[in-house]
């Protein structure tokens, strides 16, 4: 292997790519627009959720307990109602995903010490959003009934009370709970997952198609320097890519790095050469353009948002899909990014993810230089 003619033919591919404008910004625009819109768009948190009230009770204690929901950024009052059938239209149409019915002897009944129950409708088209607001008002209501209890109880001793238990909850490593900060990282890896082999999976079909690789077998150039020597400038993309997505957590969406940036971009190297050896192998198979651009799109697109933990959590798959997750390789970049970027920890503790992201990398490439071979059939 000489290193003279890798770098012949990575000069050769980068011709290509410069000659070839539309797909050089292609492939530098769209990882940006991608993280915009899934940045932005792509978010777990629940606020402001539409919600109209039907107070049948029209009491102080029951526009206090209505005020309790909407003096918080939980939920957004949408207005009142004045019966059932107005509730189901407000929920049919989309205008409200919750209504609050108080019941007509809500007072009276909070008076006597008994239990005043509230019903609250919930639009459960959504399971995973329908849940989340069933928490949110359950918090509300029995931190209401909470308070309400202490203040009876006082003016019943005289005295004042406390509960015996006070929670107080600390969230490490992302404070505010927002899952931007939890996303970013994973849209990175899933992002570069997908460019890096839809760069690569065109190289080796398109000279097929071109008619060019006929030469390029006539000449003394190896395999594995064929297929390095056409990795290297994708690698150069790769990067720019990396770090311009860095760039743009930092920046657009305020995402905290804690950890090390060289380790990130030295992980990022092992990562698309997996990558981008990946499409290179598809592009030896396949020696169709248009094959290669949609096989290389399903191997790794879809495996990498839905098998690798970006949305879906692991744990709550069924368990043969499970241990197809352990062959995806995002799943170990994305939780090397989130530990690089909320934790802020090491190889100390990030040592298998890193020895399997380089198996990966180590598999594909000898696969592509396996399967390149010098024939014309």
């Amino acid at each position: 292997m000489k290193v003279t003619r890798i770098f012949a033919v990575a000069r050769k591919e980068v011709l290509h790519i410069v000659r070839d404008a539309r797909s050089l910004g292609m492939a530098i625009a769209l990882p940006m627009m991608l993280l915009v819109l899934y940045g932005y768009a792509l978010t777990m948190d629940l606020n402001e959720v539409p919600t109209v009230v039907w107070d049948q009770s029209q009491t102080p204690s029951s526009r206090e307990f209505v005020a309790s929901f909407f003096g918080s950024d939980y939920f957004l009052l949408q207005g009142q109602v004045g019966s059932y059938e107005e509730v189901e239209h407000a929920i049919d149409t989309g205008e409200a995903l919750t209504a609050i019915v108080i019941s007509p002897d809500f007072s009276r009944r909070m008076a006597a010490g008994q239990a005043a129950p509230v019903q609250l409708l919930v639009d459960g088209s959504n399971p995973n959003t329908a849940t989340i607001a069933i928490g949110y008002a359950e918090a509300v209501a029995r931190e209401f009934s909470r308070r309400i209890t202490l203040e009876q109880v006082q003016k019943m001793r005289g005295a004042k009370m406390e509960t015996p238990i006070e929670m107080r909850p600390r969230a490490w490593f992302n404070a505010d709970l927002k899952s931007r900060n939890y996303v970013v990282p994973g849209l990175i890896a899933v992002m570069m997952m997908m460019i890096a082999a839809m760069l690569t999976s065109l190289t080796v079909a398109r000279e097929w198609e071109q008619g060019t690789m006929e030469q390029l077998i006539s000449t003394p150039i190896r395999g594995p320097e064929l297929v390095l020597g056409k990795l290297l400038p994708y690698m150069g993309i790769g990067l720019i890519d990396t770090g311009i997505a860095v760039g743009m957590g930092a920046v657009v969406f305020k995402v905290p790095m804690r950890g090390s940036g060289a380790l990130l971009f030295a992980m990022a190297v092992v990562f698309l050469t997996g990558a981008l050896s990946l499409g290179l192998l598809v592009s030896i198979v396949t020696r169709n353009q248009l094959m290669a651009n949609q096989l290389a799109s399903t191997v790794t697109l879809l495996p990498s948002i839905i098998l690798s933990g970006f949305v879906f959590e692991i744990s709550s798959m069924p368990a043969v899909v499970r241990w197809i997750t352990y062959f995806v390789p995002a799943k170990y970049f994305i939780s090397l990014l989130r530990g690089i970027y909320l934790k802020g920890i090491g190889l100390e503790i990030l040592a298998l993810q890193a020895a399997l992201l380089l198996l990966f990398a180590t598999a594909m490439v000898t696969l592509a230089m396996v399967k390149f071979r010098k024939k014309l059939v």
